[in-house]
C-alpha cells in the first residue's frame, strides 16, 4: 500500500514538473476524446508508437496513472529510465514470452491501476499501426477489461532542423471510443479485435 502512494506521489511530480513543460510549451500538446476516457475502472490503453516520448506524453495528457511495458533497455538510458520508471513503467523482454511481465500487468489491473501498450511492439517510422500484435486483447480478455484506442499524432517527427535550428512539432493526442474485451481467446477473436484496435488508431490519426 505505501509503495502504491509513494509511486502515485512521485508520478504526479514527475507529470506536473517535467512532463506538463515539455508537453504544453515544447510540443505545444493537445487532448481530444477526454470524454471517452473511463474515469472510475482500470482500462487498457492501447496506442501507436513514434518516439521515445510516447509514454510519459500519453500518461500526462491521459490523466490516469498509465504503467507501460517498455523494452528492458530503454530503463538503461540515463534520465529517460528514470522518467519511466518513475511514472510505473516496467520491463519487458522483446522476443521472449515474459510471463513475470504478464503477471505484473494482470496484477497492475486488479489493483485498479491503467495499463499502456504499443500494439505494434515497436517504434514505427511513419507513426502508424503496421503489424499490430495480440498481446493487448489477450490481456483485456484475461482480466475483461475496457480496451481504449488511443493515437498519438506527429510523435514520429518530434524534432526536425531548418539551417540547423530545431523545429518542434505539434503533438495531438486523440482518444477513441472504448472497445469492449474479446469474450473468449480464440484465434479469430483476438485477431478480429486487434484489427479493430489497429483501424481505430490509425483513422483517429488520419
Amino acid at each position: 500500500m505505501k509503495n502504491d502512494i509513494y509511486q502515485k506521489l512521485i508520478y504526479q511530480l514527475v507529470s506536473k514538473l517535467i512532463v506538463l513543460p515539455v508537453y504544453k510549451f515544447l510540443f505545444r500538446g493537445h487532448l481530444i476524446g477526454r470524454e471517452n476516457i473511463p474515469q472510475k475502472d482500470s482500462f487498457i490503453m492501447v496506442s501507436n508508437h513514434g518516439s521515445l516520448l510516447d509514454p510519459p506524453l500519453l500518461g500526462h495528457a491521459l490523466g490516469r496513472n498509465i504503467s507501460f511495458m517498455a523494452k528492458a533497455e530503454l530503463f538503461k538510458i540515463p534520465f529517460l529510465g528514470f522518467i519511466i520508471k518513475a511514472c510505473g513503467a516496467y520491463p519487458v523482454k522483446r522476443g521472449i514470452a515474459d510471463k513475470n511481465t504478464i503477471q505484473i500487468a494482470c496484477k497492475k489491473l486488479s489493483n485498479n491501476n491503467c495499463i499502456g501498450i504499443f500494439i505494434d511492439g515497436t517504434r514505427q517510422k511513419n507513426g502508424q499501426v503496421n503489424k499490430p500484435k495480440q498481446g493487448a486483447a489477450l490481456l483485456a480478455f484475461k482480466n475483461q477489461k475496457l480496451l481504449l484506442p488511443v493515437a498519438i499524432v506527429n510523435s514520429h517527427r518530434l524534432i526536425r532542423f531548418k539551417f540547423f535550428i530545431p523545429c518542434f512539432s505539434k503533438i495531438v493526442i486523440k482518444v477513441g471510443k472504448p472497445v469492449q474485451p474479446p469474450q473468449n481467446s480464440s484465434k479469430d477473436v483476438l485477431k478480429s479485435v486487434t484489427m479493430n484496435l489497429q483501424d481505430n488508431i490509425n483513422n483517429l490519426i488520419g
